[in-house]
C-alpha cells in the first residue's frame, strides 16, 4: 500500500505541474488546449539540453546540480515559448482559443517526435533528479511516503502553493482574476489587459513544460517508452476538479495518481477492466463538473470570460 501511494504521489505531481499551469493560464481567461503539446515540448526541450551536457562533458563527469537545474530551466524556458506562441494567435491576432490551443497540441507532439528519439535513455540524469532525501530511508514508512521523492516533487507543491496564494492573497492574483472575469472592467480600472494575458499563460505554459520534463525523469525513469499527451488531457480535467484552485490541485493530483496507477496494482485484472478503470479520473471529473454547475456558487465557476477574446474597441 505504502508502494502504491508513493508511486501515486510521483504520478500526480505530473497532473499537479500541468492543473497548475492551466489554473494560472485559465484565470486569466485562457482556454489552452494545448496543454499536452506545452507539455511535450518542454519535455523535450529538457531532455535534449541534458542529453547535450551529457554528450559535452562525459556521462562520468556529469555534475549533478547542473543536470538538475539546466533541463529545468529550458523545460520551463521552452514552455514560455509555447505560450507565447499560443498569446501571439490569441491575444495579438485574436484566434479561436480552441482551434489554437488543438494546434500547438499537434505542434508540441510533432516537434518531441523530431527532437528526441525513443532511443534515447536518460537514464544517466534521472537517478539525479529522483534522488530521495538522504534520511528517508530511516524513517520506515513515513519516510517512504513523504521523503522519498526527488527535486521535482517537492518543487510542484511549492509552485502549486505560491500560486494559490498569488492569486487569492496579492494585487497581482486580483488583477489576473479581474482580467478572466471582465477585461472591460479591468481595462477601464487601468489593468493592461494584453500584458496580464500574455505575462500570465507564458508563466502557465512554462510551469507545464516543467510537468512534462518531471514524467520523464521521475516516473518513467529517463525514458522515452510511453508519450506525455494522456497526461496533459487529465491535467485539463484536473483543473476542472479542482475548481480552479491550485491548493487542491494538490489532493486532486494525488488521486488522479491513484486512479492512474490503480490498475497496475490490481491483481487478476483483464484488458476491458484496465481501460474502466484508467477512465476514472474523466468520470470523476465530470461528476464535479456537473455538481458545481448545479451548486451555482460564483467562486467554484470558471472564470466568465473563459475561452473569450477581448477586442479593446468593443469596451
Amino acid at each position: 500500500m505504502i508502494e502504491f501511494l508513493a508511486q501515486s504521489v510521483r504520478t500526480g505531481m505530473t497532473f499537479l505541474y500541468g492543473s497548475t499551469g492551466e489554473t494560472l493560464t485559465e484565470k486569466s481567461g485562457h482556454l489552452n488546449l494545448g496543454l499536452p503539446g506545452i507539455m511535450s515540448a518542454g519535455a523535450a526541450f529538457g531532455c535534449a539540453v541534458e542529453y547535450a551536457y551529457g554528450s559535452a562533458v562525459g556521462k562520468l563527469y556529469v555534475n549533478p546540480f547542473i543536470a538538475v537545474i539546466l533541463p529545468i530551466v529550458v523545460s520551463f524556458i521552452g514552455g514560455m515559448l509555447m505560450g507565447l506562441i499560443y498569446c501571439f494567435f490569441t491575444v495579438t491576432l485574436h484566434a479561436n482559443q480552441n482551434v489554437t490551443g488543438l494546434i500547438l497540441t499537434t505542434l508540441g507532439t510533432g516537434l518531441t517526435g523530431y527532437i528526441i528519439s525513443k532511443t534515447h535513455s536518460f537514464a544517466f540524469a534521472a537517478k539525479y533528479f529522483t534522488k530521495p532525501l538522504p534520511f528517508a530511508k530511516d524513517l520506515g514508512w513515513f519516510g517512504k511516503l513523504f521523503l522519498s521523492y526527488g527535486i521535482l516533487v517537492y518543487l510542484a507543491l511549492a509552485i502549486a502553493i505560491i500560486s494559490s496564494i498569488i492569486l487569492s492573497k496579492t494585487r497581482v492574483g486580483l488583477n489576473i482574476r479581474a482580467v478572466g472575469e471582465n477585461p472591460a472592467t479591468a481595462d477601464a480600472a487601468g489593468i493592461n489587459v494584453t500584458r496580464y494575458r500574455y505575462i500570465t499563460t507564458m508563466i502557465g505554459s512554462g510551469i507545464a513544460g516543467i510537468g512534462g520534463l518531471c514524467y520523464i525523469m521521475d516516473n518513467l525513469f529517463g525514458s522515452w517508452e510511453y508519450t506525455i499527451e494522456a497526461m496533459g488531457w487529465l491535467a485539463i480535467a484536473l483543473v476542472i476538479f479542482t475548481v480552479w484552485k491550485p491548493n487542491i490541485g494538490i489532493f486532486g493530483s494525488i488521486l488522479f495518481g491513484m486512479l492512474y496507477n490503480a490498475s497496475a496494482y490490481i491483481k487478476n485484472i483483464s484488458f476491458a477492466q484496465t481501460d474502466l478503470i484508467e477512465m476514472l479520473p474523466y468520470a470523476v471529473t465530470i461528476i464535479v463538473l456537473i455538481i458545481t454547475s448545479a451548486r451555482k456558487r460564483r467562486e467554484n465557476q470558471p472564470p466568465a470570460h473563459l475561452g473569450l477574446s477581448y477586442f479593446r474597441e468593443d469596451r
